[in-house]
């Protein structure tokens, strides 16, 4: 059974990358061993931890 999660646990996933805070972006050329050459790119909002800061639920008047 898998576990489930609390439900006064507020998600934090990055609204932006949903959870996937780094990629990797394949530049189409390969190297000499045969293997693709990436570049890693991490995602702007969470600089590429896939989670977002908890915000205060306080009300300006």
């Amino acid at each position: 059974m898998m576990p489930q999660q609390h439900p006064l646990n507020p998600r934090r996933i990055c609204r932006d990358c949903h959870g996937f805070g780094r990629a990797h972006i394949a530049t189409g050329s390969t190297r000499s061993d045969g293997t693709r050459d990436t570049l890693p790119v991490n995602c702007q909002s969470c600089q590429g931890l896939g989670t977002s800061p908890l915000r205060l639920a306080t009300s300006r008047a």
